[in-house]
């Protein structure tokens, strides 16, 4: 009964902001033809019955219906449409407010020469200004799902490290992070992903984690996409938040269980050495450099599968350190207080919340506000982290201003 309370009253809410809208909508629409009048009218109360419709199967009927990609644009759909119009509705808002003030200024004034009474019509700049308003998130959300999601670029760094041995003078890391199988609508795009990362030739690739949202299954149907990613070194990989299973609901602990190791497996399918709080040496010729994997480990909130401690052990005489750890927030909290001869870090995690803007140096993102480190090549005295924007996406099925990434890290002796 409860559940149903609520729903009505996110109805009822819907259902205002829909008529608030519409009252703008038909002031614009004035002098339009009454056919055109009454096809905007249907086709837009029409989306609402849609809604309302989904809301209530969603809620009430059979699950299986909204499930993986499908589920996430359906309600993708649903919160663009309503968030533009709470954008209208600001300044439908403003134009309402300036006419209440105007009525109550002239029921104390004397009578207009036109008469007494008269109603205070809309203003025609600030109802289209609301329309324009509600244009905009709607135009640049759905654009960052039908191009955003997949508009895979490259971020080029070069690293330089005073130890790092001569045979590995110039070698070049290819880096992804958050793939989030679950999430994905287009096959055909992920693929062709891939194989622009692979035309890169890199001598290492890391994967930094979140290989899906909830479920190990959710990766199946692109194994034989994922495992065409291979170097000449190995391909290493660590796990992320999303890979344990914790944001779904289990029927046993053993079921989740079983899942985490259905997730192992599906990193050895694709031919992923996957570091469980561990490490390996990579070695040419006579010299050698240690990558080390911790499982997840995230300050606050975010779960600490990981140790630290037990992936570094036996590193020690390694002249130089790349490790995988999922989380940026790791190399302040653990990484840099205890081993300041890991050199490089290399995380994801933030996505770049899927939304910014980048322009030359400039870069904005509300992930800031949360994350310290949240995108690119971040130094602290010799140390270095490197934060993937991602490769995936979570939630909203896009990316406004804050494309995917493929990263090719080159690390060069320092002189």
């Amino acid at each position: 009964m409860q559940k149903l309370m609520v729903i009505v009253m996110l109805m009822a809410v819907m259902l205002l902001i829909d008529y608030y809208v519409f009252q703008g909508i038909t002031f614009l629409m004035q002098n339009s033809s009454a056919t055109a009048r009454k096809a905007v009218k249907y086709g837009y109360w029409g989306l609402t019955v849609v809604s309302f419709l989904v809301i209530l199967v969603y809620n009430f009927g059979d699950p299986e219906w909204f499930k993986g990609s499908s589920r996430s644009l359906i309600f993708t759909g649903l919160f663009i449409n309503y968030f533009s119009k709470v954008f209208a509705m600001l300044f439908l808002f403003m134009d309402d407010l300036i006419r209440g003030v105007k009525w109550i200024i002239s029921r104390f004034s004397s009578p207009s020469p036109s008469g007494d009474g008269e109603p205070i019509t809309r203003s025609e700049f600030l109802t289209k200004t609301a329309i324009l308003a509600g244009t905009v998130p709607l135009v640049a959300m759905s654009y960052g799902i039908i191009s955003g999601a997949h508009d895979y670029r490259f971020r080029r760094k070069t690293i330089y490290l005073p130890n790092l041995p001569k045979e590995f003078d110039g070698i070049t890391i290819g880096q992804l992070s958050d793939i989030h199988s679950g999430s994905f609508f287009n096959k055909t795009a992920v693929k062709g992903g891939v194989e622009m990362f692979l035309r890169e030739k890199p001598d290492l690739i890391f994967f930094t984690g979140d290989l899906v949202n909830n479920e190990s299954g959710e990766v199946k149907d692109y194994i034989n996409i994922f495992d065409k990613l291979k170097a000449p070194l190995g391909v290493y990989s660590t796990t992320g938040n999303h890979d344990y299973g914790d944001y779904a609901t289990w029927s046993s602990e053993t079921a989740k269980r079983k899942n985490f190791q259905d997730l192992i497996a599906a990193h050895d399918q694709m031919g992923y050495d996957l570091l469980m709080n561990e490490h390996r040496f990579i070695q040419i010729g006579n010299e050698k450099i240690a990558v080390l994997g911790n499982e997840n480990w995230g300050a606050g909130r975010f779960s600490k599968y990981g140790n630290l401690e037990k992936a570094y052990a036996g590193s020690e005489e390694a002249p130089v350190k790349l490790l995988l750890s999922h989380d940026p927030s790791h190399w302040d909290a653990q990484v840099r207080p205890k081993h300041p001869d890991i050199d490089v870090m290399f995380a994801g995690h933030t996505h770049g919340f899927q939304f910014g803007v980048e322009v030359g140096g400039f870069k904005w993102s509300p992930s800031q506000y949360v994350y310290k480190q949240w995108a690119g090549l971040y130094q602290e005295d010799n140390q270095y982290l490197y934060v993937n924007r991602g490769f995936g996406y979570l939630g909203y099925p896009g990316r406004v201003g804050m494309p995917p990434e493929l990263t090719i890290i080159t690390l060069k002796r320092e002189a």
